[in-house]
């Protein structure tokens, strides 16, 4: 099957609708028991299913004991229902257009010959990941911790295109657009804006990843990059540029992906915050990938903790390691840093001397000295976003 046609399959899948069991407001463990769909959506092996339309797919924990995420492993996360079944890539483009001097048409072919060629390896995460540890339950996706993923991009930068088209003095915001569209015309499409003068070297217009293509479901054949921001301001299939004196208005800006704008970035169920502000940088974060819960393993057997951490850019600078709960950390061993904005593996051997449960904890910290809170030290949100608390896994060994 051709990937500009990959839609002519579709996938019967079932959403579940979570309802807190109480008013109290505190925040747990995200929920780490989503089973695997026995059926995989095209260049995707079978992933934890939420949605078919939107494609909504989430990776599993096991996943998570590499720098890079397969392409096949990548979460997806759609907003838009209606997404194109076929694309002609003879009439693809990028329309940069608005406060310019020169408006263009880039096709990718375009892109590759005419432009100097950049990499960057980062973390994609959505703003929601983890969002099923809020009680009471948020609006939005109820994601585990698999809604992320760490790839490196090929493409040109974002500069360089704004450079081409010629920037007047009255350019200030770019409005971004991609080629999923809603089912009713009087539904927002999902724009996204950014202030030209906060835009960096690293953030690109990308059309490979890994290596490949981008996968359909992560936005072919073009895609916006930005390092160290959540996913959400990525726009998938990439057709539109405009650019504005002003700002513009957009549902998606200005409602949602937005958290309470205090120190806590919190609130509670009967007070919301009054202001807020956009979704942008991510915090720091681990994740186990191996074990799982539902690993077995017996009595003075050798284990080897795997797992990944990163944040918004700073790097990691180590990661701890708990066996009884909190009450003492040890430090893992750190992988090769690809980049401050990618995936950083970390690792540590013990042997299992005792029978029974054991729980393994993981923190990160940043070099910026900022480390994972507990989970119950995390605040809630209207939104369920930017959760980071430290991970546990659960065993039992025999």
């Amino acid at each position: 099957m051709q990937r500009r046609d990959f839609f002519k399959l579709s996938l019967v899948a079932s959403s579940t609708l979570l309802t807190a069991s109480s008013t109290e407001v505190k925040t747990r463990k995200p929920i780490d028991t989503q089973e695997v769909s026995n059926v995989a959506f095209i260049e995707k092996r079978p992933l934890i299913t939420y949605s078919d339309r939107p494609p909504l797919l989430e990776t599993p924990r096991d996943a998570f004991t590499t720098a890079i995420t397969p392409n096949n492993e990548l979460f997806v996360r759609w907003h838009m229902p209606h997404i194109p079944t076929h694309i002609d890539m003879n009439t693809y483009y990028i329309h940069v257009h608005g406060e310019v001097n020169d408006r263009l048409y880039l096709r990718v072919e375009n892109l590759k010959k005419d432009f100097e060629q950049v990499e960057v390896t980062v973390v994609m995460q959505c703003g929601g990941n983890s969002r099923s540890a809020f009680v009471p339950t948020t609006s939005g996706i109820q994601w585990g911790s698999g809604a992320m993923g760490c790839s490196k991009y090929k493409g040109v930068r974002l500069k360089d295109v704004l450079q081409r088209a010629g920037l007047t003095n009255e350019s200030v915001w770019i409005s971004l657009n991609g080629d999923d569209k809603p089912v009713m015309s009087k539904m927002p499409h999902f724009k996204r804006e950014l202030k030209i003068s906060e835009i960096s070297d690293d953030t690109i217009i990308a059309y490979e990843q890994n290596g490949e293509e981008l996968p359909f479901l992560n936005g072919y054949p073009v895609r916006l990059i930005i390092p160290g921001f959540y996913a959400d301001s990525w726009v998938k299939m990439l057709s539109d540029i405009y650019v504005t004196k002003e700002y513009q208005e957009y549902f998606y800006m200005d409602h949602a992906y937005r958290v309470p704008d205090n120190v806590t970035a919190s609130e509670t169920p009967d007070k919301l915050a009054k202001t807020t502000k956009p979704l942008e940088l991510m915090n720091v974060k681990s994740y186990i990938g191996y074990p799982t819960s539902k690993t077995k393993l017996t009595h003075k057997s050798n284990l080897t903790i795997k797992g990944v951490a990163f944040d918004e850019g700073y790097g990691i600078k180590e990661v701890l390691i708990s066996l009884d709960k909190g009450k003492s950390w040890v430090k893992s061993s750190l992988g090769e840093e690809l980049s401050t904005y990618a995936f950083r593996t970390f690792s540590y051997k013990l042997k299992l001397m005792n029978r029974g449960r054991l729980t393994i904890m993981a923190k990160a910290i940043n070099n910026k000295g900022q480390e994972q809170p507990y989970a119950h030290e995390i605040a809630w949100n209207h939104g369920g976003y930017r959760y980071n608390g430290i991970d546990t896994v659960s065993i039992d060994i025999d």
